[in-house]
């Protein structure tokens, strides 16, 4: 066996661990959507060490791990909007801040130059915002009920991030075309 396929391996089970967890949530198994949220949680740090530590880093990899969050992350808030626990207003801006990343991406890629991923600090920390509010919100329509200021407040945090990171992204990635395009 190539070991190097592991951590795809371990992210392509993160991507089939979408279905359930939806289905969960539909389903309001809360406890159990938790468990399998953290599951592919642990998932995704399991994989990325083992790329980093044994250099099995690859293409597929940078494009499927993302991949990968997104589709967990956009499908959860998806699903907790259309059951009503979370701002239809808010997962419209995450989703429309992923389009335009990825379009901006395609654009880059089939226009400027090898598109590769590189994640800011903010947008980091908007993922972890973004992983956090899932978490608080079916903690607290399913286990323990949170104060409403708590869950107000992370919407607002969830909004911020957002807009700043995909402003951020637009601003990095334009600069950066404008200036290969000079060279």
């Amino acid at each position: 066996m190539n070991y190097s396929l592991i951590p795809n391996l371990i992210t392509v089970v993160r991507i089939i661990l979408v279905a359930p967890i939806v289905w969960l949530l539909l389903e309001e198994q809360f406890t159990w959507a938790l468990i399998l949220f953290a599951v592919a949680g642990v998932s995704d740090a399991v994989d990325g060490f083992l790329a980093r530590q044994f250099h099995w880093q690859s293409w597929w990899g940078s494009v499927l791990d993302p991949l990968a969050d997104k589709l967990l992350q956009v499908s959860c808030y998806i699903t907790l909007a259309w059951m009503g626990y979370v701002p239809i207003w808010l997962v419209a801006v995450i989703v429309l801040r992923d389009v335009v990343i990825i379009l901006g991406a395609l654009l880059y890629h089939h226009r400027i130059d090898v598109f590769e991923a590189e994640p800011s600090i903010i947008s980091k920390f908007n993922t972890f915002a973004q992983i956090v509010l899932i978490l608080i919100v079916v903690l607290h329509v399913g286990l323990y009920a949170l104060p409403e200021n708590i869950l107000q407040s992370m919407f607002w945090l969830v909004l911020f991030t957002t807009v700043y990171s995909g402003v951020d992204y637009v601003y990095r990635w334009t600069h950066r075309a404008v200036k290969h395009r000079a060279n």
